[in-house]
């Protein structure tokens, strides 16, 4: 009797271990990222070496670049992934990737992955710890977590806050502006200031009307945006931006896409460093 009392113990037991076992990767997997933060969490983990392909996004560290690109958010497609040959492919609910594409890859029976994002300081401090989780770098995450902390104590509170205005610019042909509820925004207040725009959620196109009422202080541009507008003479030719604060000072910021927007290990840095270029 005591024998088959331990049956129904001992099954559960094996089956708690087996599934513990694929709750999490195991050494060596081939890893596929299709998020530039997520990349640069791998690499903070010591699991580069792991990567086969990653997204457009995965800039940092510069090492990347020699890996395979799968493209970038809706370009990306399940079968440039697949030819890779992964163990495991990787995602945030912020990649933007396409359903049908993400039905494809599971539907190839790879393990698919996908970890919240959420744009705050507790968002990217969750994110690193999950992913240290799911591929056993416990420890390692939390390095990277009490890393990040201590970047916060540099960021000081603007006794003054100054009005920022993000513009994404892709040549004069595309530009559009952040306004509430982008990672931009949430890192305007990471840095202490405040986003000039209140009026609307997520990216709007710009017009001279709305930048002039906006009037900002400081414009901040990702470094590949203000190029493309061919520096700071380029940018204001765009009508509308003579005129604001920003114009006349020729207040203009201007930082890597991934630091600003990536809400990572290097998130504190980023706030750090958006908030002394303001001064």
């Amino acid at each position: 009797m005591q024998s088959n009392s331990l049956c129904p113990a001992l099954t559960f037991l094996l089956l708690f271990c087996t599934a513990m076992v694929h709750a999490v990767a195991g050494p060596g997997q081939r890893i596929v990222s299709a998020n530039g933060t997520l990349s640069e969490i791998l690499c903070g983990l010591g699991l580069e070496k792991q990567l086969i392909g990653v997204d457009v996004t995965s800039t940092y560290p510069a090492s990347l670049e020699k890996i395979p690109k799968i493209g970038h958010n809706r370009t990306i497609a399940a079968e440039g992934i697949l030819t890779l040959n992964p163990d495991v492919i990787i995602y945030t609910d912020q990649s933007l990737l396409l359903p049908a594409v993400v039905r494809q890859l599971k539907s190839s029976g790879k393990k698919v992955v996908e970890f919240k994002h959420e744009y705050s300081r507790e968002g990217a401090i969750k994110l690193i710890r999950d992913v240290g989780a799911y591929f056993n770098a416990t420890a390692q995450a939390e390095k990277l977590v009490k890393s990040l902390q201590a970047d916060f104590t540099k960021v000081k509170t603007s006794a003054s806050p100054k009005k920022l205005l993000f513009i994404y610019a892709r040549g004069t042909g595309t530009l559009m502006v952040s306004g509430t509820d982008t990672s931009i925004d949430k890192m305007i207040s990471l840095a202490g200031h405040k986003n000039a725009v209140s009026e609307f959620t997520e990216y709007k196109p710009l017009t001279a009307e709305s930048l002039i009422t906006a009037n900002p202080d400081v414009l901040v541009l990702f470094s590949s945006g203000l190029e493309s507008l061919q520096g700071m003479d380029g940018l204001l030719k765009v009508p509308g931006v003579a005129n604001t604060n920003a114009g006349k000072n020729r207040k203009v910021i201007s930082m890597d896409g991934q630091l600003l927007t990536g809400f990572g290990p290097r998130l504190g840095k980023a706030a750090l460093e958006l908030s002394q270029k303001v001064k």
